[in-house]
């Protein structure tokens, strides 16, 4: 038998997988399993799934409680899934209280981008920082932030959402159906967009680029003409880091972090993003702020909402807000 109430079991829910680990008390995954979620009609039918994966993954393991990362809106305080992104029926789901009636263990639930914070901040890139600003730059812009050793929620949950702070009144509808929101200047997508856009006049070797993968134009055949010294990628990449140090300096002088943690497909560019991005920033702060944080790649990769999740319950739970 295993030491009582030394594991922990972490969920990443998305829209079309769920993936579940054990971990032990040293954060050290022991155990992964992944189901689809594909054919599930209802959130309660779903939740089943996440139930039996759960109950799959940590068999003869004594739990100390579940923590779970999910998309969309999320009321951690209540373990509320509001509205659960591309999940079909997620409205109002009382999430922790079905699992917690069914498992008999703790349920801790965080929207993904937070979880995402946490895990960096807990186990990866973040380790070590007093404060910290997480970003994810993929389809969209996710974040979370981290201020004295916990994680900022705000009154209902929804703190952090920095792709959603306007930079531009008068710039291009957001997917929130607002209008100039800084996802819409710095995410993969405003990436991609960008390109297609100055292509409709002007050639570029991004066409080349994707064909040659046989795929659709992405942010990452951007980066590789930019390395080519396409002028046209140059000019999508210059911009694009504008806008992304224009939001990293706004969070900056909001929550003054010793260090910025930049995860998603984005951040897998490398050297042709961070040695500019830093720079840029840096300029864009002001004085008194210039020299106070670093910028980071994500260490944790596909599995950081897992470990985030699961992270709740290890050595940090006497830091974390209470969810």
């Amino acid at each position: 038998m295993h030491k009582v109430d030394s594991y922990m079991v972490g969920i990443d829910l998305g829209g079309t997988k769920i993936a579940a680990a054990l971990f032990d008390s040293n954060g050290t995954m022991l155990k992964r399993e992944q189901m689809e979620t594909a054919g599930a009609r209802t959130a309660g039918e779903i939740v089943q799934r996440m139930i039996e994966q759960i109950q799959s993954v940590s068999a003869g393991y004594p739990l100390a409680g579940i923590g779970l990362a999910s998309p969309g809106a999320v009321n951690s305080r209540e373990g509320i899934v509001i509205n659960g992104t591309n999940l079909p029926g997620w409205t109002d789901v009382p999430l922790k209280l079905w699992m917690e009636e069914a498992l008999g263990t703790e349920v801790r639930v965080v929207n993904d981008a937070n979880a995402a914070a946490w895990g960096e901040y807990a186990r990866g890139a973040g380790k070590g920082a007093q404060n910290m600003v997480y970003v994810t730059l993929s389809t969209g812009i996710g974040s979370g932030i981290v201020l004295d050793g916990k994680l900022l929620l705000g009154t209902d949950s929804y703190a952090g959402e920095l792709g959603h702070n306007i930079v531009d009144p008068n710039g291009p509808q957001c997917s929130c159906g607002r209008y100039g929101c800084w996802e819409v200047f710095a995410s993969g997508t405003a990436i991609r967009n960008s390109a297609l856009g100055l292509m409709e006049e002007r050639s570029s070797v991004i066409t080349e680029l994707a064909r040659r993968d046989g795929e659709e134009i992405s942010s990452r055949h951007v980066f590789e003409a930019m390395s080519l010294q396409d002028p046209l990628a140059m000019e999508v990449i210059g911009r694009s880091i504008d806008y992304m140090a224009l939001g990293l300096a706004n969070a900056v002088h909001t929550f003054n972090p010793d260090r910025i943690v930049i995860g998603g497909g984005v951040s897998r560019a490398g050297d042709l993003l961070f040695p500019l991005l830093r720079v840029t920033t840096e300029r864009l702060v002001m004085k008194p702020y210039q020299g106070t944080f670093t910028i980071v790649p994500a260490g944790l990769g596909d599995d950081v909402g897992l470990i985030g999740a699961a992270a709740l319950f290890h050595r940090f739970e006497e830091e974390i807000s209470r969810v």
